[in-house]
This record gives C-alpha cells, sequence and structure tokens, in this order.
C-alpha cells in the first residue's frame, strides 16, 4: 500500500475521491493535528531554549548511527 498527502485545489475533486473510496479503491482518512512539526512548535512555545528542528535533527541522526554500529 501506497500513502500519499494529497492538497485539493478543486472541490469538485472531493467528490471524485469519495467515488473511488465508495468502490473500495482508496481509503480516505483526515491528517492527524499532532504532527511532529505541531509537537516542535507547542514545546518550542513553552520553553526559550527549546532546540531547533535541525538541532533535533542532528540528535536523532546520531542516536541512529549509534544505534546501527552497535549490530
Amino acid at each position: 500500500m501506497t500513502t500519499l498527502q494529497i492538497d485539493i485545489l478543486n472541490p469538485k475533486a472531493t467528490q471524485l475521491l469519495e467515488d473511488l473510496a465508495a468502490l473500495d479503491l482508496i481509503a480516505i482518512r483526515q491528517a492527524g493535528s499532532d504532527n511532529f512539526q505541531h509537537i516542535v512548535n507547542k514545546l518550542r512555545a513553552h520553553s526559550d531554549e527549546a532546540p531547533s528542528l535541525e538541532e533535533i535533527t542532528a540528535e536523532v541522526e546520531s542516536v541512529r548511527t549509534e544505534w546501527h554500529a552497535r549490530k
């Protein structure tokens, strides 16, 4: 299964997607509002020294590198 995020520019496209879902060709689900960026922004709003997205990414990559080195 492939998952895509689609921005609907024309409201008529919504009906087309609903028709495809009715034929069981696709599944439609609403995107969650608690995505990673939303959580980072929420944490950053409550701290003067919250890490930037780049700092978080660097830390994640560092931990992944260490984890893969142990295998």
